[in-house]
């Protein structure tokens, strides 16, 4: 099994919450499923990178925390190599997008989004669990910060 905890790296623009009858501050079931479905398509656009092997291009949309904590060449050679390791992909199938507040204490504060695959390639038996996790930065917008397989 492949474990890679690096962080990773493009941008993603954050769902505008349109003006609606629900409470201020308060989405609406609609803007809600909106911002979810954004949030994994953005995941899918930064998994497809990572397979054409722009690691690189990924990086370069990353957020402040996330470059403040992975290298650009770091990052590249960390993936690349990860993903060498498992072979071409397969098949990606959604599998679940979870939510998550820090305190700060383990990972920066803030809210962060997570959207997991279960990705099959070539040199895996069992399919593995691919990460992607964003955090919902202080300028509104989701940004990528972690890229797993497991």
């Amino acid at each position: 099994m492949v474990s890679l905890s690096l962080f990773v790296l493009a941008a993603v623009a954050a769902s505008a919450f349109a003006q609606s009858s629900a409470p201020a501050n308060q989405p609406t079931p609609q803007e809600y499923a909106q911002r979810n479905q954004q949030l994994e398509q953005a995941a899918l656009q930064v998994a497809d990178l990572v397979d054409k092997g722009q690691q690189g291009q990924v990086w370069d949309g990353a957020s402040g925390m996330t470059k403040q904590l992975v290298a650009r060449d770091a990052f590249v050679k960390g993936v690349s190599a990860d993903r060498k390791t498992v072979g071409t992909l397969i098949t990606r199938t959604p599998a679940n997008l979870s939510f998550s507040e820090s305190d700060g204490k383990k990972l920066p504060a803030g809210l962060f989004a997570n959207v997991a695959f279960a990705t099959r390639f070539a040199n895996e038996k069992q399919p593995v669990r691919e990460l992607i996790s964003f955090h919902l930065d202080g300028d509104n917008v989701w940004r990528v910060t972690g890229y797993t397989l497991r």
